[in-house]
């Protein structure tokens, strides 16, 4: 899972393994681990209907109703956007990158923009 951070936006992207994890489990997260503290992101499904945003201790946490946890694991949309707030929230598939990386993609999602 990756997340980035800009101002007030937070945008989570997630690989097809760990949206499997998600709609499974209802809750998929990572850890980096800084020197004497770590830093946890984590998405959680939840009973609402908005996305939802906290930061609790050490943790980056972004709540996902049911009903979107279900469309992303089960259809083919790509992801769902909302506000908490002042923060601007998203959470979507991660697609394989056109240009070259280093990173390992064989998780992401195929990219609809590549012919092949």
């Amino acid at each position: 899972m990756k997340i980035r951070i800009k101002d007030n936006s937070v945008r989570y992207r997630l690989t097809q393994s760990e949206v499997a994890e998600l709609g499974k489990n209802g809750v998929v997260s990572s850890v980096t681990s800084f020197i004497g503290r770590p830093f946890i992101y984590k998405i959680e499904q939840i009973d609402g209907r908005e996305l939802t945003a906290s930061f609790v201790e050490d943790s980056v946490v972004l709540g996902v109703p049911k009903h979107m946890v279900e469309e992303l694991a089960t259809t083919e949309i790509v992801g769902f956007n909302g506000q908490a707030g002042e923060v601007k929230l998203l959470i979507e598939k991660d697609f394989v990158c056109i240009d070259n990386t280093v990173e390992d993609q064989s998780d992401n999602y195929p990219n609809p923009n590549l012919n092949c």
